[in-house]
Order: C-alpha cells, then structure tokens, then sequence
C-alpha cells in the first residue's frame, strides 16, 4: 500500500502513459534518503508490468564511479536470466552489450577502445531498447544515479536526447541531500530538467496523517510499537520521522527492540545492530565491506564461520530486517544501513576485511574494479597497481574512457612507491602514460590529455617514445582545436626522430593532417606521399589508408582531377585499414566527392554501404558514421526522393544537446523548411544555442532564412544572412549559396546597389579562390549556386532576362530536382514578364509537378498564386467532373483575351459588353494596371504580380492617366471605384 504519494506516482504513471502511446519520456526522481523513492518506483514497475512494459532495473553503487555502466550491466544480467525473453535476446545480439554480461568476450573484430568503443556500446544501447519498444514498451530504471559513473551519466543523456517517438521510458533516482554544489550529477540534471519531455519529480516528507496511516500500517503487520496503543509513543515517532519513512520505520523498530533511541540516524541504526548477537553483528560487519550486496559463497568465505552458524546469523540478521535475501545472496534493506555499519569499523577492522575480500575476490576471477578498491582500501599498493592497470585496459575495451583513464592515473599514483612495477603492471610506465591521455582524450578532456604528453614527452629519452608522444600530441591538439603552430611543430620533430617502422608511417600521415588543416597545401601533399610509401613498406595499414584520404581531399582542392582524388578515396575503401573510424572517413569522403559533383547514383550506394558498415559494427553514432547518415539524407534530398530523407531524419533528434547531435540535426532542416512542416520551428529553436558554431549556423540558419523567406519576410531571411555571411571565411563556398539566398531576399525587397553588390562579389570571390590562392575547380553544385546568385542579382535590378534563368536551370540539372524546379519557377516568370506565355507555361507546369511529387507545400503555394495571376490551370488539380464543368462555363485561362471572357449567369452580357464608358477606351491589360492601382500597390508591386517591367507599368500608368483625364494615381483610383471597379480586380491576365 502506497502512502502519501498519488501526486508524485500519478506524474510518473503520466509519463508512462505516454511512452505506451509512442513518446519518449524520462522521469527524474529525487529525494533525502529514506524518503521512499525506491518504493514509489517499484509501485511504478508493477504498474508498467501490468500494462504489458518490458521493465529493467539496474542499481548503481558507492563502488560505482569506478565501475563503469554498472547499473546497465546489472539491468542486462537480469535480463539475461531470460533467455528468450525480449531484452535477453536483443542484447545477445550486440557484441557491445554481450560484453558486459559474466564470461563473455570481445572478439579481434569488437576489439575497438575509448571513444570508438562508448560510441558503439551507445548506439547499441539505443538500437536494443529500440528493437524492444517494437514489440512492447519499456521502462529502464537507473537506481542511486548519485554514485553513477560518468559513462552511466553520458548514457543517459545520450539517451534522454535521442529517444523521440519509441515506446521507452526512463526513471532515474538520486538523493537530493548527498548532491553536495560540485557533485558530478548536478549538472547533467540541470541539463536534462531544461528538456521538454524530462519531468522532475521530487519526494516530499510525508505530512503527520499521512505519517501516522503509515505507521498505523506498519503496527498491523506486526512491526509496530512494543505498545501499539501508545498515542503518546506513536506522536513522538512522527515528530522526531520529519516525514521520513525510513527513519520512522527504524524508530518503530528501536521501540519494539527496546534499543535505545539516539539522536542521529546513523545511531539510531546501529542501535538497531547492537541489539543482535556477536555472531551476526560480526558478519553485518563484514557484509559492510563488500558493499550494498554480497554472493552467499563470498560472505561465507569472508567470515570464515560454517553454514550452520553463518545460516543461524543470517537467519536473525534477515528477521530483524537488515538485510534481504535473495536468489544467490544478500542486500542491506536501504543503503544508509550499510553506510553507518561500515563507518562503524575500526581502520584495522576495516583494512583487514578488504584484504580478505581481495584475496578472495582474485581467486574467484573478480571485477579488476572490484579489486583495486579493496586493494587500495586495504593499503596493498602492489594488488591495486595490477588491478588498476587491468580495470583500465577492461574499462576502455568497454566504452567507458572516463573511468579507464581515472584507473590508468590511479596505477601512475603508486607507480613510484612499488617495487617492481614494471613487472607487476606488465607494460612501462610510459606506455600506461599514453593509454591514459588516450583514455582522456576519447572522453573529451583533450586538455587533461596534453598536459600528460606535455610531461611525458619532456622526461622521456628514448627516441620512438618521444616520436611517439609527438604524434598523439599533434593528433589531440588538432582535434580540440588548439596550439596548431605547436601541432605542427612537434609532428615534424616526431617525424625527424622516429625510426623507420609503422610509428614513421603514422607520424607522417598526422604530420600531413596537420599541415592540411593549417592550409600548407604543398607540404602536406609531400608529407602524405612519403606516409604512403612507408606504411605500404611497414604494413601499417591504417596509417596507409589516413594517407590516401589525406592525399584524396588535396587532389580535389588543388589538383587537376577529380577523378584521380576518387582513385584514391576507392583505394582507401578497397580493404580494411584496422582502424574502422578512418574506414568510414574514407567512405564518407569517397561518397562526398561523388556527390559534389552530381554523381547522385554512386553516392547513394557508397552511402548506404558506410551507413551499413556503421550499422553492423555498432558505430552509428559514430564521428563519421554520423557524418554518412546525414550524407545519405543529402543525396536523397537532392535527388528528390524526400520521402526517404524524411524517414532518414527521424533519427535527427530535435532535442540537442551537443555539437554532434545540433549538427546532424540542422539537416533535417532541409526536408522540414522545404515540406513546411511545423517541428521546423520547434528544431530552429534548439539549434539556436548553437549558432556560433560555424557549421551549424550556416545550415540552420540559411534555412531559417528560406523558411522566413517562404513566410514572406525578407528581413528576418537578411539577418539570418548576414549573421551567416560574418561568420564564414571569404573563400568557404558556402558563401555562394548563403548569398544567393541573400540575394532571393533583397530582390523581393527591390533593393539594388551596394548590398547585393556585395553579396554578389562574395559568392564569385568565394568560387574562384581558396584559402591560399586562385580555387582550382568548382564543383556542379558550386556553380549552380553562383548561377542563381547572378540570376537574383539580375532580378533584384530588373535586369533579367530568360537566359540567365535558363543558365541557372540548367546549372542545377545534374539531379537536384528540387533547386532545378525553383530556377525554373524564376525561368516562368521570367519568361511572362518577355511576353513567351507558352514557354513561361510549359516551365511553370514542370515546377508545379516537382513541386507537387516532392510535397514541397510552401513551394507550391507560390507556383499556385503564380498560375493565378498569370491564369495557368494547375496541371496537379484533380480534373473536374462534368456537372462541375457545366457551372464552371467554357473560360480558358490560358487563351483569354480582352473582351473575350465568358460565363457567368444564365443570359448574362459578357463583362466588355456592360463596361462603364469612362473604362471602355482601356485595354484590358490598363484595366489591370488600374485596379492594382486603386488597390494602392506601387509600381513595382504591380510589375512583380502582372510579370512586367516598372518601366512598362509606369507607361501603362502614364495612358491610363490620358485617357481618364486625371492628372493623378488618386484620382484614377477614384475613378476606378465609381465605375465599379474591385481594387486589385483583375481580367484576366493578358501576358
């Protein structure tokens, strides 16, 4: 029976309602201990069973910082105890997840590490629940997320921002009053509260009648009071609770004990232990030791008593509900009970038992983990340097570079103060130093990672060490974006010392990426050449194959062909490297080459099989197997199956947190912006945080201004340009299509001279330049963009005409239907303004087509009001019946002239026939000009929707003006309104 808690549980019970009907949604639970959040939850899990959830529940521990993705192991070992069971079987099937069950092993192909390992083991994590939800809904309860690990946190995030519409729901507990200002978990709840599928639940204390029913409960089930008539002892149990359960429970039990009763709850605790007899508070004791659990077989072997009398105090331990037992072992019933046992040794009572749960847990084949915390705890520094080092080498293989590179630290910590380490850790102190600035720098600390190689790097003497550590110096500081001049400086000193071997070969091939980044072009194509030629003699395959791609992407910047950058990139796919983040660099690479320069076909099929590779070894959500997903979505953007790219972009979370996942969101965009769809907003939202990022505030931001300018409002699309443009290099060829963009707006605005000047002088700059000199080519896509660019130059001065449309239509037809279609909307316009009605149709219906099979809706809205102004039939309406073409009379649009429309009512004069006499020496095309007029619109405005020049319709203005006898817009205006003329009216239009 739950007490006091139908809110709190009704709020979760919500959030479970929700993720049944296809929401993601997480809960975090908080409280002071013993409030009662374990109870509400388990409440919660028999609520999820009964309506049909897969429910897995996996506990963190004290121990759990250095024992990485505990309470997900612990989940998935329950699971496992259900072989045919949902979970048990989606987790088998993940090399990544079979990993953290007992025995199992990494094969040479899982055998990846760090930052490559955690992204595997996160995408396997997500696939699996996804797998789950399939069938049924799940609810993944992390308990005492306080000790979590920081992998197990990074999990969670991870999670909370990537389910979106799978049938999951996550809980999380923690307690409140152990979250002390700089405690690790404070700021990733911050971070998850700010999220608007996480609801925050906090467990308040009972209130006094709900304490007293409470309490009431328990005295009926026979843990009460000594007295349970006592009111008096009943009231003073529920003033010294302040609505804590727990502790009124342990009250109620000190009463009926006849312990005394302290002050604090940590005494109040032991009181309840000093009641037992010294057999079983001796084995609590030990207990302690081992933690909140303990295995049967170990708690004997610990205590050295015989099952009788072990069995005889665990009976009176288990009965005084201290512990709990379980299948295979024993729990204490709340962790604060073990705490204040444990706080309750004496150091050498303390030391003791640690080294006697090390020796044993190390004949037992033991956690590592496990065993340098006793070793440490018992003062054996020899025992915790060897278990410290293999809980690194376990951690990293695990995913979990966090704790691998704390375990790492720990074993260099002692190094000096045991004898023989060497020997002992089985690897030199210079090379745990590397795995540890590895460890570091695959968690994202690349600072903690360059100070280690900094110093390891200046103590060392041995040539290939100091080669070594310059190599990974360069590497790191390269990726985090720091010293480059000292990237480079210390990769050529690496290279000049290092002997000639597969350390030479990966040298060069970092030297190379160094000096790319830096733009020295030259030197870098030198260095990754003499790279390839010493890995290919040393058999250093990896670094071969960083060589090509670093030789692939130079070619195509500065050399003469594109095919031979392609050769290269195929050469790197052609086998594996060892190293799958650089097999699916070389992927990516090859398929966007291909894609660039209008290879649709090929680049779908390399993406799809980078996007399979990635899929198969566990590296989705990879650095490039990210980057090959949303490449896949590009191609199938461009060639116009949006359908596909939509179904592709439901993976791109709108909730982001990081620059990883605001990246692959922001391309989402281009479906969402183009389809019109409403989530566009929700995700530009999020993606704001991140606009400083250049990338993704020139993706998120361009498409904010196409969606801005969809809604008719150039300013808005302005800001976001120049926003754009500031933040972009002059020679970065995204300036060409974020100006023609720019230039799209001033147009609609008719705004001439020094701003679209500008814009235009940047978008050509920017095609015919690189970072280092004259550009040597220009890919197909580049050179549409600068076409539309000239174009909207054109059309913001009225100076187009066709033929610059025509060039940007043309531009675009190597595949990218959707920009194809608007250039050839441009061409329509176009081509009514020169009077070509047949032409500017036969455009306008293609556009509309396009427009119409791609569901662009904001796209096709425009081409329908440009079919009605310049009186197009839609060739996508559906064709009408014959009773609808009976009322609908014999107008055709498309052929109407002055004085020839028909229709209306039965008998009634044609419009010419009864047109006032002041109006009837105008011509149809002058009537136009005139309503538009009345209507106020300027000249301009009339042009853009008659498709004429200004010029044109200031002499249409100037005969109107003549024939009336008016000497002025207002008074023709007022003429137009006496002889009944609509404002805006039109005949018609006569183009």
């Amino acid at each position: 029976m739950l007490i006091g808690r139908s809110a709190e549980l009704d709020r979760l019970a919500g959030v479970l309602d929700a993720a049944a009907g296809g929401l993601a949604g997480v809960a975090l639970v908080g409280g002071d201990a013993g409030i009662g959040k374990t109870r509400i939850v388990t409440e919660l899990c028999g609520l999820a069973q009964r309506r049909g959830f897969v429910t897995l529940v996996g506990q963190c521990a004290e121990l759990g910082d250095a024992l990485p993705y505990l309470p997900l192991s612990d989940a998935l070992r329950g699971a496992a105890a259900d072989p045919d069971g949902p979970v048990g079987a989606a987790a088998a099937a993940r090399p990544a997840l079979r990993r953290l069950l007992p025995g199992d092993e990494a094969g040479p192909a899982e055998a990846t590490t760090g930052g490559l390992a955690q992204q595997r083991l996160f995408g396997s994590v997500l696939d699996m629940l996804s797998e789950v939800a399939g069938r049924q809904p799940v609810l993944f309860v992390f308990e005492d997320l306080h000790w979590a690990d920081r992998s197990t946190r990074d999990l969670l995030v991870f999670l909370t921002r990537m389910l979106q519409s799978e049938r999951v729901c996550l809980v999380g507990t923690y307690r409140t009053d152990d979250l002390h200002r700089r405690h690790p978990l404070r700021p990733v709840l911050a971070e998850l509260r700010r999220l608007p599928l996480v609801t925050s639940v906090e467990i308040p204390p009972l209130a006094d009648e709900e304490m007293a029913e409470y309490l009431g409960v328990l005295d009926r089930s026979g843990e009460g009071l000594a007295q349970p008539g006592s009111g008096r002892g009943m009231t003073t149990v529920i003033e010294r609770a302040g609505g804590n359960p727990f502790f009124a429970e342990e009250l109620l039990a000190a009463g009926a004990e006849r312990a005394r009763v302290p002050g604090t709850l940590s005494d109040l605790l032991l009181a309840r232990a000093e009641t037992l007899s010294d057999t079983a508070r001796q084995v609590l004791r030990v207990a302690a030791v081992a933690g909140r659990r303990v295995g049967h077989d170990l708690l004997r072997d610990a205590t050295g008593l015989g099952d009788l009398p072990l069995e005889e105090a665990l009976r009176e331990i288990v009965s005084r509900r201290l512990l709990t037992a379980g299948s295979d072992g024993y729990a204490f019933r709340h962790a604060l009970l073990q705490e204040a046992v444990y706080d309750d040794l004496l150091p050498g009572e303390r030391t003791r038992l640690h080294a006697t749960f090390a020796a044993l847990l190390a004949e037992r084949g033991g956690s590592p983990a496990e065993l340098a915390h006793h070793h440490l705890a018992a003062h054996d520094l020899p025992g915790a340097l060897r278990a410290s080092v293999e809980a690194g080498r376990l951690a990293a293989g695990l995913g979990a570079p966090a704790e691998a590179h704390r375990h790492f630290e720990r074993a260099l910590e002692v190094w000096d103060r045991v004898p023989e380490a060497e020997r002992l850790a089985g690897e030199t102190r210079a090379t745990i130093a590397l795995d540890s600035a590895a460890a570091a720098a695959a968690s994202g600390d690349y600072h903690r990672a360059a100070e280690q190689l900094r110093r390891l790097r200046r103590a060392a003497s041995d040539p290939a060490l100091i080669a070594e550590t310059g190599e990974r110096l360069s590497y790191y500081l390269a990726d985090a974006g720091g010293d480059e001049a000292e990237a480079i400086t210390v990769a050529r000193e690496a290279v000049d010392i290092a002997p000639h071997s597969p350390l030479l070969a990966r040298t060069l091939a970092t030297y190379a990426r160094a000096l790319f980044r830096q733009y020295r072009y030259e030197e870098a194509a030198a260095t990754a050449s003499r790279a390839l030629e010493v890995a290919q003699a040393t058999g250093a395959r990896d670094a071969e194959a960083s060589a090509l791609v670093s030789l692939a992407l130079i070619e195509e910047e500065f050399g003469s062909s594109v095919e031979h950058a392609v050769d290269l990139l195929t050469r790197a796919t052609r086998r594996a490297s060892g190293d799958l983040s650089i097999d699916l660099r070389a992927r990516f690479n090859l398929a966007r080459i291909h894609y660039e320069n209008g290879a649709l076909a090929v680049a779908a099929r390399i993406t799809e099989d980078g996007v399979r590779l990635a899929g198969e070894t566990g590296l989705t959500w990879s650095t490039f197997g990210t980057d090959l997903r949303f490449l896949h979505y590009l191609v199938h953007y461009a060639d116009g199956d949006w359908d596909a790219a939509e179904r592709l972009a439901g993976g791109f979370g709108v909730r982001v947190g990081t620059r990883a996942e605001a990246q692959l969101s922001s391309f989402a965009l281009f479906v969402e912006v183009g389809r019109g769809r409403p989530v566009a907003d929700e995700r530009l939202r999020w993606l704001s945080r991140f606009w400083s990022d250049e990338l993704i505030g020139y993706m998120a931001r361009g498409m904010a201004a196409e969606q801005a300018l969809w809604r008719g409002d150039p300013h808005t699309a302005l800001d976001h340009v120049d926003a754009v443009v500031a933040a972009l290099e002059p020679f970065d060829p995204s300036v060409i299509r974020i100006a023609a963009t720019g230039l799209w707006a001033l147009a609609d605005l008719g705004r001439t001279g020094e701003p679209s000047d500008d814009l235009l002088r940047r978008a050509r700059w920017a095609a015919q330049n690189g970072p280092n000199g004259p550009r040597g080519r220009l890919g197909p896509e580049g050179m549409a963009w600068l076409a539309r660019a000239e174009a909207e130059w054109h059309r913001a001065h009225g100076t187009e005409d066709p033929q610059v449309w025509r060039r940007a239509t043309a531009a675009f037809g190597f595949g990218f239907r959707y920009e194809e279609a608007r250039s050839r909307w441009r061409l329509a316009e176009s081509l009514l303004r020169t009077g070509e009605r047949a032409a500017a149709r036969a455009e306008w219906e293609r556009a509309v087509h396009t427009a119409a099979a791609l569901g662009a809706r904001p796209f096709l809205q425009t081409l329908r009001a440009v079919g009605t102004r310049a009186g197009f039939p839609d060739p996508t309406a559906t064709v009408p019946t014959a009773s609808t073409a009976a009322h609908a009379g014999d107008t055709h649009a498309g052929d109407a002239r002055a004085g020839d429309v028909q229709g209306g009512a039965a008998g009634e004069q044609p419009r010419a026939a009864r047109e006032p006499a002041r109006l009837s020496a105008l011509t149809a095309r002058e009537r136009e000009v005139l309503a538009h007029v009345a209507g106020g619109l300027a000249n301009r405005e009339i042009g853009e929707r008659l498709f004429i020049s200004q010029k044109t319709v200031s002499v249409h203005v100037s005969n109107i003006l003549a024939k009336l006898g008016v000497t002025s817009r207002t008074q023709a205006a007022a003429v137009a309104l006496q002889e009944g003329l609509s404002p805006g009216a039109a005949d018609g239009n006569t183009v």
